[in-house]
C-alpha cells in the first residue's frame, strides 16, 4: 500500500479544514483527489509530504508514518507543490544538479530525469526563459530526480494552455506505469484524461472514491422519478441492485442503481404494485461530472 490515510482531520484555530478522512492509495496506481477550489487538497497533500501535521488521526507513506518517520517519508516522495518553485536565475542542469546534491543521489539521474520529461532541448536555458510547461517540466524532474517510488502532485497542470495540457498528461501517464501518482486538481477533465480513480473531496470531508472504468463503462446510472405522494426511503430500497435513494424534493427521487441494465421498467413495475402513479420517470448517466455536482453541490 503507497498511501494510507486513517481518520486525518486538521484545524486552523476554529476551522476545520480537514474533517475525519480515511482512504488507500495502491501502488503503481494514478488517482485524482478531486474537489473544488477550498475543499482541503493542499492540506491533505502537505501533510501526506510532512510539511504540516495532523491535529487528529495517522497517515503512512510507502509504510512510513509521516509524523514519526518524516525523513523517510521524504526520501521516498516526490512532490511538486501547486506554485512550484523554482530558481529562475539557474540553468536547467545546474538547478538540477544543486538538489541532486541536497537528495546525495548520482549525478547520473540528472540525464535520465531530463530524458524521461523531455527536457532536452531546453535543458541548455535558464529556467526564467522557460515555457510554463517547461517549468512544469523541471518540476516534475526535480521531483523525480532521486528515484521515489510516490509522486505527489498538486494542481500540475494549473495554467497551461492546451498543447502544454498534453504533453504533461502523457508524462504523468507514462511516470504512473511504475510509480504510484497521487495528484490534486479540481478539473474533472484532467481527472478522466489520466486517473485510474477518483477521490472526490467537499468542505474537508471524502464523499466519493471511484474507479473511473467504472463511471465510463456505466456499473451506475441515476433514475429519477415522482410519484403522487411521498414513498419511505425503506420502500425503494427494497428495489434490485439499488446503491442510494435521495428524496430531492417534494415527492421526486433519485435511485442510484449498481447496474448497466435498464431499471426504469423496474420502478414502474414498483410503482404499478404499490398503486402508485409516476408523474415522472428519467434516467441520467451517473459521468464524473455529473456525480462531482451532486456531492459537492456546484
Amino acid at each position: 500500500m503507497s498511501i494510507e490515510v486513517k481518520n486525518i482531520s486538521k484545524l486552523y484555530k476554529d476551522q476545520k479544514a480537514l474533517n475525519n478522512i480515511s482512504f488507500k492509495v495502491n501502488d503503481a496506481e494514478i488517482v485524482g483527489f478531486l474537489g473544488p477550489n477550498g475543499a482541503g487538497k493542499s492540506t491533505m497533500m502537505k501533510i501526506l509530504t510532512t510539511y504540516i501535521e495532523a491535529s487528529e488521526g495517522s497517515a503512512n507513506v510507502n509504510n512510513f508514518d509521516v509524523t514519526s518517520e518524516k525523513k523517510n517519508v521524504q526520501k521516498s516522495v516526490g512532490y511538486l507543490p501547486e506554485h512550484n518553485p523554482l530558481y529562475t536565475d539557474l540553468y536547467v542542469r545546474e538547478y538540477l544538479n544543486f538538489n541532486a546534491n541536497v537528495y546525495g543521489t548520482s549525478k547520473s539521474r540528472i540525464n535520465k530525469v531530463i530524458e524521461l520529461t523531455g527536457l532536452t532541448p531546453e535543458a541548455h536555458k535558464k529556467i526564467g526563459q522557460l515555457s510554463k510547461g517547461y517549468r512544469q517540466r523541471v518540476g516534475l524532474a526535480n521531483a523525480l530526480l532521486h528515484n521515489p517510488e510516490v509522486l505527489i502532485l498538486d494542481e500540475p497542470t494549473t495554467g497551461l494552455d492546451p498543447n502544454q495540457l498534453i504533453e504533461i498528461r502523457s508524462l504523468i501517464k507514462t511516470i504512473g506505469k511504475e510509480k504510484t501518482v497521487f495528484l490534486s486538481t479540481h478539473i474533472m477533465q484532467e481527472v478522466e484524461a489520466m486517473c485510474d480513480r477518483v477521490i472526490i473531496i467537499n468542505k474537508g470531508e471524502v464523499v466519493a472514491d471511484k474507479y473511473l472504468k467504472d463511471l465510463r463503462e456505466g456499473q451506475e446510472q441515476v433514475v429519477i422519478v415522482e410519484f403522487d405522494y411521498r414513498v419511505e426511503d425503506a420502500f425503494l430500497l427494497r428495489l434490485p441492485n439499488v446503491a442510494s435513494v435521495k428524496n430531492t424534493y417534494g415527492f421526486v427521487y433519485e435511485i442510484t442503481f449498481s447496474t448497466k441494465e435498464d431499471m426504469r421498467s423496474y420502478v414502474f413495475d414498483f410503482a404499478h404494485d404499490n398503486e402508485l402513479k409516476i408523474l415522472q420517470l428519467n434516467q441520467k448517466n451517473a459521468s464524473l461530472e455529473s456525480l462531482f455536482r451532486e456531492l459537492t453541490n456546484v
